[in-house]
């Protein structure tokens, strides 16, 4: 290779990288009985506006773009995404279980259906931007996940809900430490 052909390769290790959750079991997954209405509401945790498909996609996005700068925190993002990856997974198997089915369609109170599209996404620019970003979402996945345990009255799909925003939960607590270590930052330069 000649000196204009210099190769550039990533030097953040993504090896040994777990899903970042809160350290308490799961519930099993299961389901008092079969409820379209319930898998319909799940659907929408699951590829709607607000739901594990939307944060894994962001969180992954914003992880590929902090991984050569700022690999201590990309490697945060992508732990938080793969916990998002576990959601969507249980939330899939509810689902199922309910009588529903899996095509990323989110089933909405109306009957329509929308398809799960990145247009759902928030991708800032900058860091400070990106964090916020996710805490926000996190933040709007907590208060749906409420608001459907309120509508759902089958006590084994509201455990696993319930499980889930603690997860949430723990992930904005992680959000905010690194917005106070991106502003500690920028305060240093």
């Amino acid at each position: 290779m000649g000196e204009n052909n210099k190769m550039t390769t990533a030097s953040c290790s993504f090896a040994g990288i777990k899903p970042i959750m809160a350290d308490l079991p799961y519930p099993p997954i299961a389901v008092c009985q079969r409820n379209q209405t319930y898998a319909d509401l799940l659907s929408v945790d699951y590829c709607g506006a607000v739901s594990e498909l939307s944060a894994i996609t962001q969180y992954i996005n914003n992880e590929n773009r902090l991984s050569c700068e700022k690999c201590s925190m990309a490697k945060t993002l992508l732990g938080i995404a793969m916990a998002e990856m576990m959601h969507l997974q249980k939330l899939g198997e509810l689902i199922v279980l309910l009588g529903g089915d899996i095509d990323f369609t989110a089933k909405q109170n109306h009957g329509c259906r929308k398809m799960w599209t990145p247009e759902y996404l928030d991708i800032p620019v900058y860091v400070k931007q990106m964090l916020l970003a996710d805490i926000e979402a996190e933040k709007a996945a907590i208060k749906q996940y409420r608001a459907h345990i309120r509508v759902i009255t089958d006590d084994c799909v509201n455990a696993v809900l319930e499980r889930i925003i603690k997860d949430e939960e723990y992930h904005i607590m992680l959000l905010q430490y690194l917005m106070e270590d991106v502003s500690c930052q920028a305060c240093e330069q």
